[in-house]
């Protein structure tokens, strides 16, 4: 798809972010920020996101049919509220006929730290006693990955972290969950940053839509790093079976 007349350098973005237990929704463009909304508790994501996507419209004076460009955090992070927003932004881009931009968690949270000259660790809380988390450095104008994203127990993080054996930022609600684990195996800060933004997002989207970086919304794809609960309690439940009788639906 192309980005048609509203793109460009003053292309106005929508940005979704629910993969972890916080709703954000921001609108922003070339001039930064213009509207956000961020909740941590209470209502479910499905519940939250559209009264939050009017409400950032609302505050920002800005209609629907403004926007340029959809952009949506792909994860990884939790797979309910994942697939809520990224279901969401693809219907909005399709009914806007907007393109789209996605953009993982782990950038966003690593994001506000780009300034740090330790390497920043994001770590999202993956539930089962896992965390997805990757690695980033700074280099001149952001940060470059220097760990590609991987998901598994915190003695992985921990071990990881000593194998590079350099001054490391954590930042994200899996460090905060595990903060004690991971600082008794090696010494890090855990930065105060929990939850990736719909803020960094509207920044990063804008970044990429200057160099026409955009797709189509079918060509959005989720970032899970491991099945869905719900294909892996199907999958027990069919390896459960195996050895028994005959089954019935």
């Amino acid at each position: 798809m192309c980005a048609g007349e509203r793109t460009g350098h003053n292309v106005l973005i929508l940005g979704i972010e629910t993969a972890t237990q916080q709703v954000s929704v921001a609108i922003g463009g070339h001039e930064g920020v213009l509207g956000l909304f961020e909740v941590a508790r209470g209502r479910r994501h499905a519940e939250t996101l559209i009264p939050a996507i009017e409400f950032v419209c609302r505050q920002a004076d800005i209609t629907l049919d403004e926007l340029g460009l959809v952009a949506v955090d792909v994860g990884p992070g939790l797979f309910t509220g994942m697939r809520v927003g990224l279901a969401a932004a693809k219907a909005l881009g399709q009914a806007l006929r907007v393109p789209m931009i996605g953009i993982s968690s782990l950038d966003l949270l690593a994001f506000p730290h780009r300034r740090s000259d330790r390497v920043v660790v994001p770590v999202i809380d993956a539930r089962k006693g896992e965390v997805f988390y990757a690695m980033y450095r700074q280099v001149p104008g952001g940060l470059q990955q220097v760990a590609a994203p991987r998901v598994g127990p915190v003695e992985e993080l921990v071990a990881d972290l000593l194998a590079r054996s350099q001054d490391v930022l954590c930042t994200g609600v899996g460090a905060h969950r595990y903060r004690e684990q991971i600082i008794d195996g090696f010494h890090c800060e855990i930065a105060d940053t929990a939850f990736p933004s719909a803020g960094p997002l509207v920044q990063l989207a804008h970044a990429r839509a200057l160099r026409e970086e955009w797709v189509s919304p079918a060509d959005i794809c989720p970032v899970y790093l491991r099945a869905p609960d719900a294909r892996i309690n199907w999958a027990t439940r069919a390896r459960a079976g195996t050895g028994g009788g005959a089954h019935r639906a």
